[in-house]
């Protein structure tokens, strides 16, 4: 069974930064593509940020390049997002996702298994 728990969230002032973490476990990790996404309420959840396998390829929704990054560590199944420079508009659930293939890409609808979701909330 594939469980992916997020860590990391809280609450931050403007201009902050913060880690989240996702650890992965029930299928195997190194080839799984990964993503990220954020859902704020009264929104639909959209696309943050997703890695390959191989963590040589990322891709990130244009709000948050230069100020996320997105890594991988295969040795630990954890997937992990830096967030700095952090907005009032960055307020969200954000969730882990993982594919059952290797290609990594935006659409939320290609992703197989999802975290639970950790809170982010940005004060101004």
């Amino acid at each position: 069974q594939v469980q992916l728990v997020e860590s990391g969230g809280g609450l931050v002032q403007a201009g902050g930064s913060l880690r989240l973490s996702c650890a992965a476990s029930g299928r195997d990790f190194r080839t799984s593509a990964m993503g990220w996404f954020r859902q704020a309420p009264g929104k639909e959840r959209e696309f943050v940020a997703t890695i390959s396998t191989s963590g040589g390829y990322t891709a990130y929704v244009d709000s948050v390049k230069g100020r996320f990054t997105i890594s991988r560590d295969n040795s630990k199944n954890t997937v992990g997002l830096q967030m700095n420079s952090l907005k009032p508009e960055d307020t969200a659930v954000y969730y882990c996702a993982q594919k059952r293939s290797t290609v990594a890409n935006r659409d939320p609808m290609s992703y197989d298994y999802w975290g639970q979701g950790t809170q982010v909330t940005v004060s101004s």
